[in-house]
């Protein structure tokens, strides 16, 4: 059985009652903070999300699934997109493990094009095309799902720098309402905002050559910016180990260290005051903390099945359950913060592949409308007036 247990710091969620089965080791306890919140919320989906315009295809009765045994599909709402950075590829995962769409497959590239070292993946909010970020040959692709066609791309493969269409080291790609695209920019040490109508950037944040933590003149390597409901952005800054609340116009709501982290990544929101992190490390983290720097939850075991190796995200469920990509052991995972337990996986742990059921170095993740990041913080809603 695949069930791997961790430690639970605080059940900030509740979730599916499959027990877990294989113990691993604990990591640090702490006592749990006081009058923590609600143990039943989880991240809420916008109250209009926006229906998938692509139909998967249909999988023969019977097509068995390639998940790890003990995985229970009944975790996942439905499909989840992933980033599969060097098999050089992005594919659609049913919860039973059947893989129901993967891009590029012959054909699907115009002569010259190239698509390498995909590392996130997200489905825009009208949930017809794919953001793929392809930070180390420093580009931006964004591929109609229908067409299986490249329909924008911003950066200029294999050559990094900061003028008109160069980026360095680009994370976390996000389509925004308005339809422009949000990123980080790691080496540039700025967040952008770039446009399909435009070779520069039409709004930048950040200082280049200036990588320390000094929100929001000066970011420290940043490698995320995720939209929250209400309009605001969080930043994950690589340096220092800092996580900032910012506003439209730039303004710092607050700042704090993810509670013993080495190396913060991809951090956003799981549920109203409460924010998902995971550490680049390994032994890798997920770690649920507050704005104070609080932690609520922590998946840290030092050995065995569930420890993780560079995670590099981690997303929440509609039913609380962490659905996380756990990079260098090639898999990708859902925990049960509350059974704090491994309850589904697709990939071989430590082993990479092409195949069936194999993943190499998985680096991104979606699920797919109506449960997309877009859905899950109101990116399908009109977006506030503001600065972006």
């Amino acid at each position: 059985m695949l069930l791997a247990t961790g430690v639970l710091l605080l059940a900030a969620c509740t979730g599916p009652t499959t027990p877990a089965t294989s113990p691993a080791a604990a990591g640090p306890s702490s006592s749990a903070p006081p009058d923590s919140a609600a143990t039943s919320a989880a991240p809420t989906p916008s109250p209009t999300p926006t229906p998938s315009t692509v139909a998967w295809p249909a999988i023969p009765p019977g097509t068995p699934g390639e998940l790890a045994p003990g995985s229970d599909p009944s975790v996942l709402p439905g499909p989840i997109l992933i980033a599969d950075r060097n098999n050089n590829r992005v594919v659609v995962v049913s919860p039973q493990g059947q893989v129901l769409w993967q891009w590029p497959q012959p054909g699907d590239l115009a002569p010259g094009q190239t698509f390498q070292v995909p590392d996130d993946a997200f489905i825009t909010p009208d949930g017809k095309d794919v953001i793929a970020t392809q930070e180390d040959v420093f580009a931006i692709t964004e591929i109609d799902i229908a067409t299986r066609k490249i329909v924008w791309r911003y950066g200029t493969p294999g050559q990094h720098g900061s003028g008109p269409n160069q980026l360095w080291n680009p994370d976390d790609a996000l389509k925004l309402p308005d339809g422009t695209v949000l990123a980080a920019d790691i080496k540039n040490c700025r967040l952008v905002d770039l446009s399909t109508a435009s070779t520069s950037p039409l709004w930048t944040l950040g200082t280049l050559g200036s990588c320390h933590h000094a929100p929001s003149t000066a970011f420290g390597s940043p490698n995320g910016a995720f939209p929250l409901p209400d309009g605001h952005f969080l930043v994950t800054e690589i340096n220092g180990d800092w996580v900032d609340e910012i506003d439209r116009q730039g303004h710092v709501l607050w700042s704090t260290h993810p509670p013993a982290v080495a190396y913060p990544s991809d951090t956003h929101q799981y549920k109203p005051g409460q924010y998902l992190t995971v550490d680049y490390s390994n032994p890798g983290q997920a770690v649920i903390f507050d704005a104070s720097g609080r932690t609520l939850w922590r998946w840290n075991p030092a050995s065995g099945p569930g420890r993780l190796n560079h995670p590099s995200l981690a997303v929440g469920l509609p039913n609380g359950d962490v659905l996380l990509n756990d990079d260098f052991n090639h898999r990708v995972i859902v925990i049960d913060p509350v059974k704090n337990a491994i309850v589904w996986q697709y990939g071989h742990t430590g082993q990479a592949g092409s195949g069936t059921g194999y993943l190499d170095h998985p680096d991104g993740l979606d699920p797919v409308p109506p449960f997309s990041l877009a859905d899950t913080v109101g990116l399908t809603a009109p977006a506030t007036p503001g600065r972006w």
